[in-house]
């Protein structure tokens, strides 16, 4: 099956296109696209894979499901298109980001420049219903992003895999510790940020095990 992402992601996942999961998985997506409302636009359904090649990867952040509100979700976790307000739990990050760095807070919550730098923006599922949560989970996506995951830590070395909240937190199985970091917290959602979140120093423990990998650290 020819799916269009980054050619390196292609070439990485290439066993998966023609399995069946994958192929069912694409008719249950083509069939919402046709008769619903569905996030992100088609077009930016691997925008996480095609901003960050498979060998510039530094730093995985994991996320669940892409925002479900009209106009949020560009397909990269946590991210909004620019002019969209910035969600709660978005926010929360900026904040642990200017505590935990000192960086100022961004206007715009478009996380692509974290992305052009590194950082896979990965939710488990790709797609979703308007205004339905999780509608899209247990279709073939997770078979396909926990194989990223696999692949990643199989192939690459010095990663920093960010898992935040128990849903992110249970891929960690997924990921060789003998050779990546793995940082887990609460989840940066309002219901639980005060609960680990806050004060979890991710982003300079992050840049401080890139740096002891002779890699560039990130601009938060």
């Amino acid at each position: 099956m020819e799916v269009r992402i980054e050619q390196s992601w292609r070439e990485a996942l290439s066993e998966e296109w023609d399995k069946p999961y994958f192929e069912d998985l694409v008719r249950f997506v083509k069939a919402e696209y046709a008769t619903t409302t569905v996030f992100p636009p088609a077009g930016k359904i691997f925008a996480a894979f095609n901003a960050c090649p498979f060998d510039d990867v530094k730093v995985v952040i994991l996320g669940q499901d892409p925002y479900h509100g009209p106009g949020q979700a560009n397909g990269l976790c946590f991210s909004v298109a620019d002019n969209i307000p910035v969600p709660r739990s978005l926010v929360n990050i900026f904040r642990e980001i200017k505590e935990d760095t000192g960086a100022p807070v961004p206007a715009s919550g478009n996380l692509e420049r974290w992305a052009r730098q590194g950082v896979l923006l990965l939710n488990a599922t790709l797609t979703v219903r308007a205004h339905s949560p999780g509608s899209h989970q247990k279709r073939g996506w997770e078979q396909l992003t926990d194989r990223v995951v696999s692949l990643l830590s199989e192939r690459r070395e010095g990663l920093v895999f960010i898992l935040w909240g128990s849903f992110a937190a249970r891929k960690a199985e997924l990921i060789d510790r003998s050779k990546h970091m793995i940082l887990t917290s609460a989840h940066p959602s309002p219901l639980s940020a005060s609960r680990g979140f806050f004060g979890n120093h991710h982003f300079t423990r992050t840049n401080d095990y890139l740096l002891k990998q002779g890699k560039t650290p990130i601009e938060w």
